[in-house]
């Protein structure tokens, strides 16, 4: 599949790309775009830290004072959740969320997400991410010319510094470096723009 680059201001760039049919033009399917996302957003869920009960806590069994005539309750160790340092009374428990995902999986969903985007004409190849002085005015009307409005923007080896700081207030607009590609966000867009050296470096991440 061969697509136009153009620059951030709307002008056409000098070369075009040519994307990878292994990456961008397979046939997407639900079922797996959503075991991919099932498992992402479930491995974001921090759980709860867990506490220690009674029968938890480390310290002496031995039966503390005397049953009777003592003139005071009666207590069987000082594991007891009314003594300091004993066992919390009903507290939190640890639970575990996530679930594994085969890593073949994980790599065909990303491809799926790439190439539904394909498909469906929603993603934008630009020569760079340059924001002059790193204004958010500048960045606002040069995205009202390629009329993007939720986009996701993906970088190569690392996010252009002028436009991550111009884009840091604007709602909708996501930035990500090419190893933080993911299948969540890529769906959740409206438009995937890719720089050229993010198809780059997403070729070769699927093809090393």
């Amino acid at each position: 599949m061969k697509l136009n680059v153009i620059t951030l201001d709307g002008a056409k760039s000098s070369n075009d790309v040519d994307l990878n049919d292994d990456v961008f033009g397979i046939e997407p399917r639900a079922d797996i775009l959503h075991r991919v996302v099932t498992w992402q957003l479930e491995k974001r869920r921090a759980p709860a830290s867990a506490t220690r009960e009674r029968s938890e806590v480390s310290r002496t069994g031995k039966k503390f004072g005397r049953q009777k005539g003592g003139g005071t309750a009666r207590h069987g160790d000082r594991r007891a959740p009314i003594f300091i340092g004993g066992g919390k009374a009903h507290g939190q428990r640890a639970r575990l969320f996530g679930h594994s995902l085969n890593k073949k999986i994980r790599t065909l969903g990303l491809k799926m997400a790439l190439s539904a985007k394909a498909k469906g004409g929603a993603i934008t190849v630009l020569d760079n991410l340059d924001v002059k002085d790193g204004k958010t005015r500048v960045l606002v009307d040069h995205l009202a010319k390629l009329n993007l409005g939720k986009a996701l923007f993906i970088d190569g080896e690392a996010m252009n510094l002028s436009f991550a700081k111009a884009s840091a207030n604007l709602a909708g607009v996501d930035v990500l470096p090419a190893i933080g590609a993911n299948v969540y966000d890529i769906l959740r867009a409206d438009s995937l723009v890719l720089t050229r050296a993010a198809v780059e470096q997403l070729e070769a991440r699927f093809n090393g």
